[in-house]
């Protein structure tokens, strides 16, 4: 059976998490879509927890949230440190939005906010062939975020990529660390909810562009569940 450390790094806002649960939640809820076995852990940052030493954890996925990663906040040296120990002991670790770009900084990448904006709604990501780990062409996954991975670490290579977002998902060289821009974990009722929390922040046309984009079908079970395959598969070795 696998067990997942989830690292919180951002919380949902009150009003949304009681409908929709917090982050960690929605994740257990697309481990369990493909795995009921999974067993998960979770390591909530914002409430004040201690992280553990990567070296004692089975596999390891690092949330999205609201900060940046380049934002100097109290918690992100350390946590840059956790990803280094956790990449170097090879434990399985996955990292989403936040912890897509948070993994990429610790191991010598570049991410800041992207010349093209806010990225919401539905968008489609070019699989590369034979990467070992997403077997599709392409996958639509909704996102929302204005920063990118805009230089990759040196041992990462992309695995999925758009127009929009060139680097949207890494897989390392270690074999253990695999990260993505979009939310596989988000249902299209709280990708809505994220296209509303951008009115007023990002232009008028790209949020209604993005709330019609998602009427379209979604790849969630396809990325959601490479990724919990990718992490109960290295856990068990």
């Amino acid at each position: 059976m696998a067990r997942i450390t989830i690292i919180e790094t951002g919380l949902v806002p009150q009003k949304h998490r009681e409908r929709h649960g917090s982050f960690p939640h929605m994740f257990e809820r697309m481990f369990r879509a493909e795995d009921p076995a999974v067993s998960v852990d979770i390591i909530s940052i914002p409430n004040g927890d201690a992280l553990p030493d990567p070296r004692r954890l089975k596999a390891v996925l690092i949330t999205g949230a609201a900060a940046g990663v380049y934002d100097g906040l109290d918690w992100i040296a350390p946590l840059e440190d956790f990803v280094r120990a956790a990449y170097a002991n090879k434990t399985p670790m996955v990292g989403v939005c936040f912890g897509h770009q948070l993994i990429a900084q610790a191991l010598g990448g570049t991410v800041r906010k992207s010349d093209s904006g806010w990225g919401i709604g539905r968008h489609v990501y070019q699989v590369l062939p034979q990467n070992g780990v997403i077997d599709a062409e392409a996958v639509a996954i909704a996102c929302s975020h204005q920063d990118q991975v805009i230089d990759p670490p040196s041992d990462a290579l992309t695995i999925l990529s758009s127009e929009f977002t060139p680097h949207a998902g890494l897989l390392y060289a270690n074999g253990t660390t695999l990260t993505v821009q979009p939310h596989p974990e988000f249902d299209v009722e709280f990708a809505q909810v994220c296209c509303d929390l951008r009115d007023g922040k990002a232009p008028d046309d790209v949020v209604a562009t993005a709330r019609a984009s998602l009427a379209e079908p979604m790849d969630n079970a396809k990325l959601g569940g490479a990724i919990t395959r990718f992490l109960a598969s290295r856990a068990a070795t």
